[in-house]
């Protein structure tokens, strides 16, 4: 039994960091973010960038997967609904402020989300992820259309709008990751909150065991559906964000393999957590980044032996992931859990 971390005041409980040591961690956290610039390479806030926008998708997914128990691999539509939005606001209005647009993509997201999440009223688990699994094909079917393209590109994609903020335009990756940066704190955190709220401990009791929280008096009808909406939200807002940090979106990047790496994220980091998207998130996506260093390295750079090795690459890829669910199924979360809590009952620990 660990003890020693005992509260004395509302303002103790209601505290997001219980010991110095994370409040410390959280604080240094920010500091490299926002530092970051000073010192890396385009390349390396590509990647940044790219990684902030999925961990802010992932937190979605763990809104209905992690905490309310929601199967899903439709969320890859919601993301180019939100990144389609936004290029469609700005084909009517050039120079729509930023934020805005973000907003308007992530409501509008969040209404699909509320419509494709009406099946989860009646069925759940793998019927569920099958029956939200049409949420992909319907959406990237009309945004394949030729009659749609004026709006969307069709097939061949279409170019996406720089972000204006108070009349200077965002070109520099460096400009558009102290964009994303921020909206991805804010984010997490408020999914952070929410869970500390009536309405998040309700959907844990969705999550735990639906029929006991209907009893006790919880709509499920409402909180299904609402979390389906925030999710999608969230969803949408990452794919706002991808329009605005790529000069270009395809339908195929919006394919069944971003739903289903959105889940994988988020189980190697750990469902029902708030750092299981982050910490899901930088594996999956810096594992191939190393793989490439790698069979770089191996190769010596020869493009040839690049090409045969890319399918080696992809195999390690899965067996990496296929260990690491098998030994340490909880999530990587689970790690930096019994990490602090030998730092808490140090020197006692073992």
């Amino acid at each position: 039994m660990i003890t020693g971390n005992f509260k004395t005041s509302y303002a103790a409980d209601e505290s997001l960091w219980n010991n110095w040591a994370k409040r410390t961690g959280f604080v240094l956290s920010v500091v490299f973010l926002f530092t970051l610039p000073l010192f890396a390479d385009n390349y390396v806030l590509l990647l940044a960038g790219q990684i902030a926008i999925y961990v802010i998708a992932v937190t979605g997914v763990n809104v209905l997967v992690g905490y309310t128990g929601l199967m899903s691999l439709g969320h890859g539509a919601f993301f180019a609904v939100g990144a389609y939005t936004t290029v469609v606001l700005h084909q009517y209005v050039e120079n729509l402020f930023p934020l805005i647009t973000l907003l308007i993509s992530t409501l509008i997201a969040a209404g699909f989300g509320f419509l494709f999440g009406l099946p989860s009223l009646r069925v759940k688990g793998l019927y569920l992820a099958v029956a939200t699994l049409s949420a992909n094909f319907i959406i990237l079917f009309f945004i394949r259309q030729d009659w749609l393209a004026a709006w969307t590109g069709g097939r061949q994609g279409i170019e996406t709008p720089n972000a204006m903020f108070f009349g200077q335009e965002m070109l520099s990756n460096t400009q558009k990751y102290y964009f994303i940066i921020p909206v991805c704190l804010v984010m997490v955190l408020f999914a952070q909150n929410l869970f500390r709220t009536r309405f998040g401990r309700a959907l844990i009791g969705i999550r735990d065991n639906d029929h006991s929280a209907e009893i006790l008096g919880i709509s499920l009808f409402a909180y299904k559906l609402k979390s389906f909406a925030i999710s999608a939200a969230y969803c949408g807002a990452a794919g706002s964000l991808w329009a605005y940090f790529f000069p270009a979106i395809l339908p195929e990047d919006f394919s069944l393999n971003l739903s289903i790496t959105l889940v994988v994220c988020l189980i190697a980091g750990g469902m029902g957590r708030t750092l299981g998207p982050v910490f899901g998130t930088l594996l999956i996506l810096m594992i191939p980044e190393m793989l490439k260093i790698v069979s770089g390295w191996i190769t010596g750079g020869d493009g040839r032996a690049l090409i045969h090795f890319s399918s080696i690459r992809d195999i390690v890829f899965g067996l990496m992931i296929i260990l690491f669910l098998i030994f340490e199924p909880m999530g990587l979360v689970s790690i930096w859990d019994r990490f602090w809590r030998v730092v808490a009952r140090w020197p006692f620990s073992k």
